[in-house]
């Protein structure tokens, strides 16, 4: 996890929730495990500093995710601390 401030109250989180590109033998490449210990620093950061945090449907796209997996994750890290949550869906 690595945060990078873009403007003044503007900060990226970058996550790292998934290995490789590709699906192939060994599954899609998302990695919920990953995801949900990347919300968890992020929910952190995001209560110290009274933040919203936006996003798209992380991990649901390259990765090959479900968003019915991803969303639970992002209910139990951010959601239910409190903090505001916006999910970007561009669809198809």
């Amino acid at each position: 996890m690595r945060f990078a401030q873009v403007e003044r109250y503007v900060w990226v989180a970058d996550m790292i929730g998934r290995r490789g590109t590709r699906t192939g033998s060994k599954g899609v490449p998302v990695r919920y495990e990953a995801i949900d210990t990347a919300l968890g620093s992020l929910a952190g950061k995001a209560a110290e500093w009274d933040a919203s945090v936006h996003m798209p449907r992380i991990g649901c796209g390259l990765a090959g995710g479900k968003w019915s997996r991803v969303e639970p994750l992002i209910e139990e890290r951010l959601v239910r601390r409190g903090i505001p949550v916006t999910v970007y869906d561009h669809g198809d």
